[in-house]
Parts: structure tokens; sequence; C-alpha cells
């Protein structure tokens, strides 16, 4: 495993591929796609990432296969007008796809302003991403409360669906919930919330791995002899 500030090779990062580390980050491309042309591994990228505290406050820049705010008033045009998807689509040389799913998005056609999307979608890309239960408070009260009246993360998954029908703030996934409680990075929810559990276990065991049966008269390796 290469060390703190090396790549998959073990040759150490320097300050021209950390700039060009920033730089890629900033115009939107993905950790892999970082990695891969710096030549290193995604998880050294992620490292930077967490111990640098994020980009350096510049302009940002986007990707070129992201909407830009010219596109997005060309839609808002389009929307005024009164045109189809796929008209909008065609004039932008874009996927209808990209359309439909960008005014969706973002108010549909009675709602839909290019400033408010364009500074939603920049704002979805800054990475690292906070964590759904960090980002809204109602809905980690909820889960909270329902994790110490000893419901079990699907439970809470999927009664959230029925209480809260029509709101998509008041959705998570029993894997999120988990995350939170296990993984001190993302620990979203309060600590002493992991003894509700029913499973009573202070570590999260990894999602399909086969049950291990118990050996009979095993030996603990600390009791070991050295040899």
């Amino acid at each position: 495993m290469a060390s703190r500030g090396q790549g998959e090779h073990g040759r150490r990062l320097s300050l021209a591929d950390r700039g060009e580390m920033e730089r890629r980050l900033a115009a939107g491309e993905t950790r892999a796609e970082v990695a891969a042309a710096i030549g290193c591994d995604a998880r050294t990228v992620y490292r930077w990432i967490v111990r640098s505290g994020g980009l350096r406050s510049h302009e940002r820049r986007r990707n070129v296969l992201r909407l830009s705010l010219a596109e997005r008033e060309e839609i808002a045009i389009g929307l005024a007008r009164e045109e189809s998807a796929a008209a909008i689509a065609g004039r932008l040389g874009r996927a209808v796809s990209t359309v439909t799913r960008e005014v969706n998005l973002n108010g549909g056609r009675c709602g839909y302003r290019a400033h408010v999307a364009d500074t939603g979608a920049l704002e979805r890309a800054r990475r690292p991403k906070s964590a759904k239960l960090q980002r809204s408070p109602r809905l980690r009260v909820e889960v909270e409360r329902r994790l110490g009246e000893r419901w079990s993360p699907e439970q809470i998954a999927a009664r959230l669906k029925v209480d809260f029908p029509d709101d998509a703030e008041m959705r998570v996934s029993h894997e999120t919930i988990y995350r939170s409680l296990y993984v001190q990075s993302r620990g979203s929810l309060r600590r002493e919330l992991t003894a509700c559990l029913r499973s009573g276990r202070a570590q999260r065991r990894c999602q399909g791995a086969p049950a291990r049966g118990q050996l009979r008269g095993m030996v603990s390796i600390s009791e070991r002899p050295a040899e």
C-alpha cells in the first residue's frame, strides 16, 4: 500500500501532480478520472481531498460534458416559447433525456430558472460531499428517534416512505443509516445509538460476506507459543 503522499507505484506526488489534481477536480472530473490522468490510485485522490479540506477557493470550472450556464439559459428560453424537449435538445446538440432530466430536477417547465439550476448543479458537484443525514436535521432527528425506539435501519427506511410519501428530503437507505453509525468519517448519528441496534454489534458486518462458523477448541492467537 502506498504511503502518505505517494501514488500507487510508491512514487511521491509532486507539487505539479497535486496542482493538476486540483485543476481536474475543479473542472468536474471524477476521482477515478483524475487518478488515471496522474497515474495514482483513486484512494490517493480521496485522501488528498480529506487532508486538504477540499479545493482551494478559486473560480470553479466545469466538465465540458456538463451543461453550461449559457445552455441552461437556452433551455429557459425554449421553455418560455413552449418548445418541446426534443426541439431544445436538437438546438443544443444534447440528448433529449439530458434536457428532460435537467428541467425535472429544477422546478419543471413552470418553475425552471437557469441561474438557480446552474448554481444548484455546481453545489451538487462539490467534493467531498457531506452525508445526507448531516445535511438534513429533520431527517436525522427522525432517524435517531426511531433508533432509540429499537427500530431497525431497514424498518426506518421503509416506514419513512410511508409516513412522508411526498417529501423527498425524508428518504434514506438503511445502508446510509448503518454507515452513519459505524463509519467514523460519516458519523452523522450519535455513536451511542449503535447500542440500540438489535445485532448489538460494535462494528458493521461486511454485506455479502459468507457466515463463518466457530471452530471448536480453538486457541486464541494471543495464547499460542511464539513459534
